[in-house]
């Protein structure tokens, strides 16, 4: 049996979609079909129920994705047993938010190419429903997210959270200590309307019973940085993400007697029971991470 036929229904079934199947394992949709229909051929029986538009698996199918992941897990371990010293070929396509991009990702990336020099990677920078959407449908291996993806098929940890910090412009905000009620005196900004930290920044503002003045949603970490510079406002921003920004002329860190909620980060991904790599990637930020 050949087990490129095996994978290829194992990713048609589990992103019940031929097209981001094919995707998936960077073939064309019409040889990924080839590959199922000659599966079929030799099984003898039908696995994908082609009557409609809507995806669905015969009962056959349904049964022959189990013995399907047990083969690609036992080619996985032979692999691993018989592959001795061998350099893990791996390819990853990774997504993550701008607070991941702006804080730990570079440093972790140039770790994870000297851990796995054959290491091939896609990396997109999205926002967290953008990025959850993608891994849902295949499209992303791995995404580094405010929110846990709660899709089918896709497994979630929860790594360390991000410390939120106030930044503002040292011409302008000289007090060693600010208060909430300061704070709502002032443009603010933060990341998109619906994300983690609106959401938070707006509860703990109205927590200290004051209504801010201005809070504009910006998604761009590098727009809020130029115009905190330019004197705009003040930000909120990953305290990482903002002591690790190429140019940080005139900014400073403002302490406020009421600290900023911590920006969850959760890793979702897709079990591959044929290459384990999401496994080992995920290992590595998270121990990357740990020590950060």
């Amino acid at each position: 049996m050949n087990l490129r036929f095996v994978e290829a229904f194992y990713w048609v079934a589990t992103l019940q979609s031929v097209s981001r199947a094919a995707e998936k394992l960077f073939i064309t949709q019409s040889a990924m079909s080839a590959r199922i229909a000659a599966l079929e051929d030799e099984l003898g029986t039908v696995l994908l129920d082609r009557r409609d538009k809507q995806f669905r698996l015969t009962f056959a199918g349904q049964r022959f994705l189990k013995h399907a992941t047990r083969l690609l897990e036992l080619q996985r371990e032979i692999k691993l047993e018989m592959g001795g010293d061998v350099p893990v070929d791996v390819q990853m396509r990774i997504g993550a938010i701008e607070s991941v991009l702006h804080s730990w990702l570079i440093p972790w990336v140039e770790q994870l190419r000297g851990e796995y020099p054959a290491l091939e990677m896609e990396l997109s920078v999205e926002t967290t429903p953008v990025l959850i959407e993608l891994v849902r449908r295949g499209a992303l291996d791995i995404v580094f997210t405010a929110s846990p993806a709660n899709a089918e098929g896709v497994r979630t940890k929860t790594l360390p959270p991000m410390e939120m910090a106030f930044l503002g412009n040292a011409r302008l905000h000289r007090k060693r200590v600010y208060r909430m009620s300061d704070f709502a005196e002032m443009e603010l900004m933060t990341f998109q309307r619906g994300s983690h930290p609106h959401l938070a920044l707006m509860d703990q503002l109205k927590a200290a019973q004051v209504q801010p003045k201005k809070v504009h949603a910006i998604s761009s970490i590098s727009a809020m940085v130029q115009l905190v510079q330019s004197g705009f406002g003040v930000a909120t921003l990953p305290l990482a993400a903002a002591k690790r920004l190429p140019d940080t002329a005139g900014l400073k860190i403002l302490r406020c007697d009421t600290p900023l909620s911590p920006l969850p980060i959760h890793a979702n991904y897709r079990f591959d029971p044929s290459s384990g790599h999401a496994e080992l990637v995920l290992k590595s930020a998270m121990s990357f991470v740990a020590g950060f």
